[in-house]
């Protein structure tokens, strides 16, 4: 089988598959809108401090030949992003917004595949919201179309994030995710609809599409893979510090549970510090202001930087209302720093509740506070718990990953 495959900014899932389908012989082409080669002349001035941002499209020698961009949209998203032009990136209006440079990817790649340009490739694989015009063209072939969703289907989002606007009124304007047009979430729809076959990270994602209001292929659940685990991770001696250190990573959004963070926290100064990282889904939050300035707040760093900052704290929290996989959750496991995270994430299709990490009911402060003050009263834990995460981790890797993939696709 022969497999072409799109996705316009790529990310480790991505690269980790395209490693695999080469391994496997069955990639054809791979599209997306920037890359960069070790050597090439992107690959040089990505040295340069105004262009480290494409430092992130970069991608192993081995795929060169195999790559096709369509940078233009992209430029524009990014310098538009420099230069704080807001109006050209609006969401899906913008000429140079997400929506638009997956739609121009998206394109791109069906014209890639029309009977008098393509003659030998077998399959589509497209992500989410950039799968509909290449998989109407795919389908006036007779190609297989495959269908990754990274996040939980869209109207499982409405139903469960209305609830939290309900239970957290005053942090509802951090729910950016519910502002997707009717015609967007249409052809959301039309792509699950398209799709031969749905590849999704976890259990959890696999169940939003439960609410899918008619039939759908079959769903296969192939859970990321981890980083690579760290070697000798050194932890204090917990039972004589004064408090522990707790992280959170992530969009500083409900979706991500963090007004549960700061609520569960609250009272419990003497016992714990907190420090969060990561950028405000808005700035017209005054409640996500407000708990920011009673904690240390890092808005962002290199992802390099990210994970030594995990190995520097004792726990991860993670108490996601929806999500489809969470890689923070591998990422501090990996680091040896054990997670409390919640039934709506991959924490149940990775971690063994109170083995490698904690599992708790999503949406309940009350939760989320009875597990912190449980590993106060038993910090020696956090040792063994860690330990067992950087374990998990090591029968992971992301090579793992992008096999189990790539022989799923051969199979189905």
């Amino acid at each position: 089988m022969k497999v072409i495959i799109s996705h316009p900014t790529s990310n480790q899932f991505n690269r980790a598959l395209l490693q695999g389908l080469l391994e496997a012989g069955m990639l054809d082409e791979f599209h997306t809108a920037m890359a960069t080669f070790p050597g090439s002349f992107l690959d040089k001035i990505s040295a340069v401090g105004p262009f480290a941002d494409l430092r992130r499209r970069s991608f192993e020698s081995s795929l060169s030949s195999f790559t096709h961009t369509s940078p233009w949209k992209e430029v524009g998203r990014m310098a538009a992003l420099k230069l704080g032009m807001e109006s050209l990136i609006r969401h899906e209006n913008g000429v140079f917004s997400v929506d638009a440079v997956y739609a121009n990817q998206d394109r791109k790649v069906a014209t890639r595949i029309k009977p008098e340009t393509r003659k030998k490739i077998d399959a589509v694989y497209a992500y989410e919201d950039g799968a509909w015009f290449s998989f109407k063209e795919a389908q006036n072939r007779s190609l297989r179309c495959f269908y990754d969703l990274p996040i939980g289907y869209w109207r499982t989002a409405r139903k469960l994030l209305n609830a939290e606007q309900e239970r957290w009124p005053e942090w509802a304007s951090t729910l950016t995710g519910l502002k997707d047009s009717e015609a967007k979430l249409k052809r959301k729809d039309e792509e699950l609809a398209m799709a031969d076959r749905i590849f999704v990270a976890s259990s959890f994602t696999a169940k939003t599409l439960k609410d899918y209001p008619g039939n759908l292929a079959p769903v296969d659940i192939i859970p990321y893979g981890f980083p690579a685990p760290v070697e000798n991770r050194k932890y204090d001696n917990l039972e004589n510090r004064k408090r522990l250190k707790l992280l959170f990573v992530g969009g500083l959004s409900q979706r991500k549970g963090i007004a549960d963070v700061f609520a569960a926290v609250e009272g419990l100064e003497s016992y714990v510090s907190l420090t969060v990282l990561g950028n405000k889904a808005t700035n017209e939050c005054p409640a996500l202001d407000k708990a920011l300035a009673k904690h240390s707040w890092i808005p962002s760093l290199p992802h390099a930087e990210v994970l030594r900052l995990m190995q520097e704290h004792d726990v991860l929290l993670f108490p996601s209302l929806f999500e489809g996989f969470g890689m923070v959750i591998t990422e501090a496991m990996s680091q040896g720093t054990p997670v409390i995270t919640t039934d709506r994430t991959a924490g149940p299709d990775l971690i063994t509740h109170n083995e490698n990490g904690w599992l708790i009911k999503a949406g309940s402060t009350g939760a989320l506070r009875q597990a912190i003050e449980e590993i106060i009263t038993k910090p020696e834990q956090i040792t063994a718990v860690g330990k067992a995460a950087i374990e998990t981790a090591r029968l992971r890797p992301w090579a793992v990953y992008g096999r189990e993939l790539a022989q799923a696709i051969k199979n189905s």
